[in-house]
This record gives structure tokens, sequence and C-alpha cells, in this order.
């Protein structure tokens, strides 16, 4: 057994040798691929989650009070405008069509009786057989008849208005809800619900607009006429939470007049076709709005880190110092985000080796190869 001394005497002399080792025998630093931004026209889109609205709802309510005799449709049924929903009992409307017919005919009656009286006293005036006052109140007996006759007739309208209003019609085409009220049910007049129709072709998208969103619209417009007065409405992409593609296709069709104070958002909506009725309002959706082209630069998508709140991109000096910057991103272009600001062409971005990429430390930059000379799945063994 060797004696302390000894041993505390081989430890210091291994620290000595260590210490004493060249620089050149330590580890190098970690080794990252860097890739400049990929310089590219494209067309911006800005993304926005949507939810459908009907572009039209309905509350359908009775006009009249009565009783239901029949209801005419399935739940849950796509109708056309016009289309017969409902009918009440028509039985005391025709009744009052009949009595306000016979009031028309009385007084049409008391006015021909008002002018023949009137054209038998003209000749006895004109002889002065009768006086004048007599004259005078005849032919306010005769307006007093022509009014009546003019009341009657109106009383005689809003009945037979009422008796058609027994038959409740669709004001326009969509798909009905299910019905409130069955056959045998009393119903008061704008007060009882029977059912709603919502309009599904063209069906609207909504969605809030951010204030730099509206104003990369503003610019990419080129004018002061909004999307809601029908020139150079922009297109719009549309699709659902399970689709990849954006194949449904809409317009947009309103700007609200000023921003949210609350959210510094502006409410939008888009117009969408839906011949099959197969979007339906209370759906969420992925929408792109298209601001134009331009010049941008764009990295991998696993290229960009987050910092706080904040996003960054890692960029390696000439030195091969790690450099973060904050950038501001766009959207997703085949797989790769642009940039808006905060990266120049000529900056190197780490695009893999992110966890050995430290800010502020030493790395070695392995250039990543282009696209065009790295192998096909094909080549691939």
């Amino acid at each position: 057994m060797q004696p302390p001394f000894r041993k505390s005497l081989a430890l210091l002399t291994l620290l000595l040798a260590t210490s004493a080792l060249p620089a050149a025998a330590q580890s190098p630093p970690p080794a990252v691929t860097v890739a400049p931004p990929e310089r590219r026209n494209v067309t911006e889109w800005d993304e926005h989650l949507a939810r459908l609205e009907p572009s039209a709802r309905v509350e359908l309510r009775a006009r009249v009070s009565g009783q239901v005799e029949q209801v005419h449709f399935r739940d849950g049924q796509v109708v056309r405008a016009g289309e017969l929903l409902f009918t009440l009992d028509r039985r005391p409307f025709e009744i009052a069509v009949a009595a306000a017919k016979a009031e028309v005919a009385s007084a049409q009656a008391k006015l021909d009786h008002a002018g023949q009286e009137l054209e038998r006293t003209l000749p006895l005036v004109r002889d002065r057989v009768a006086p004048v006052a007599q004259l005078d109140a005849r032919r306010a007996t005769l307006r007093d008849a022509t009014a009546a006759l003019d009341a009657a007739r109106a009383r005689q309208r809003n009945a037979e208005l009422e008796l058609s209003w027994t038959e409740i019609r669709a004001p326009n085409a969509g798909r009905v809800s299910d019905r409130r009220v069955d056959p045998g049910n009393q119903v008061q007049q704008n007060s009882t619900l029977l059912t709603t129709i919502v309009t599904l072709d063209p069906i609207y998208a909504v969605f809030d607009m951010s204030e730099a969103d509206y104003l990369r619209l503003a610019r990419h417009l080129g004018t002061a006429t909004r999307p809601a007065d029908g020139q150079g409405a922009p297109p719009v992409e549309l699709r659902l939470a399970d689709e990849q593609g954006w194949d449904r296709q809409g317009r947009m069709d309103f700007l609200d007049t000023t921003l949210d104070p609350r959210s510094g958002t502006l409410r939008a909506r888009a117009l969408v076709s839906n011949p099959e009725l197969f979007l339906t309002p209370g759906l969420f959706a992925r929408l792109r709005l298209r601001v134009g082209e331009s010049d941008a630069l764009l990295v991998p998508e696993e290229a960009v880190a987050a910092d706080q709140a904040a996003r960054i991109v890692l960029t390696v000096a000439a030195d091969g110092t790690v450099v973060p910057k904050p950038v501001s991103l766009g959207p997703v272009v085949d797989g790769l985000r642009v940039v808006r600001e905060g990266l120049s062409a000529q900056d190197r971005v780490v695009v893999s080796g992110l966890h050995r990429a430290r800010p502020g430390s030493k790395v070695t930059a392995e250039l990543a190869r282009p696209a065009s000379e790295r192998p096909q799945l094909a080549e691939i063994r």
C-alpha cells in the first residue's frame, strides 16, 4: 500500500500534465449546419381562423294568431323560397273576409243612395224649391258614404291579407330547423317561434384581422375602395380542420368600419360558395387571404426558435460566434417560413444542430448542401 503523500503527489502530477496539454488537444467547438436564406418571389397570404355563419337567418313567426292545422316539412329539410311550411286554421279568417265583403256591399249601397239623393236635390235647389242648406247636407252625406266605402274596402283587404297569412311560407331558400309547434297548438301573432331557416349557399366566413394584416391588405389593394364596395375584393381560400388543400374558394365582401379598441382587430367577412351545402354554420376553418407578391427570404421552419414572446433565428458570424436575430415572420410557403424582417441574404442561418448552438458560444459551421445536390429518396439504399 502506498503512503498517502505519494497518492497526493501522483494526483497533482496528473493535473499539471492535463493543464499543460496544448489547446489543439482540447475538444473542438460543436458542429452545426448552416445555410443562407433562400430568396424567392412568393405570393403572400395571411392566414386567419374563421367561423362559418349563414348568409341569412330568419326566425319564422306567425303573423296572425290561430291554431296550427298542418306542418308541411320535415325537420332539417332544405326548402325553396315560397315553399309552404305551416297552415293555420282558415275558418275564422274566412268568416272575417265574408263579413268584410258584406260591409263593403252595405257601404256601397249607402253611397249609391247618397248619390241619388244628391241628384234629386240639385233641380229642387236650382228651382228654389229646396234650400241650399239641404244641398250641402246631401253633399256631406255623399262624402261620408264615400269615406265609409273606402274604410270597408280597406278592412276587406286586411281580412284577405290575414287569410293569406294562415299559409306560412319560407321567405328564402335554405335549411329549415326543427319545428317548435305541432298541429293543434295555438300560436300568437308575432310572438310564437315556429322554426328558423338559414341560408347556406353562399355561406359567410367571419374572422378578425389585426392592424398589421389590414395595412398589408390595404396597400395590396392600392386604393381606398373597400371590398364591400364590390371593387377589388380580394379572393380567399378556405380549408376545414381535416383538409390539407385550399380547394374552397371565396371572396371578401365586408370589412367593418373601425378596429375594436379592446382587441385591436378589425372584423372581416368572406363569401364562400357552398352548392352542396356541406359547410354548416358553427364550423371553424382556416382562411388565407392573398395580400400580394414580394421578393422574400425563406428559412426552414425548424430553424425558427422561440425566445420568450419573440421569434428568433440563430446565425453564425464569420468568427464562429452564434448570434440570435429577432425576426418578423410571414406565412409558410412550400414548407419554408417567410421572414419579413430581421435577416439579410448574407446571413448564415443554423438549420441543423440548434440544440448545440448557444447564443454567444463558438461553433463549427458546416454549409448545407444545395437541395439540387441532395440525394433523392430513390438513390438512398
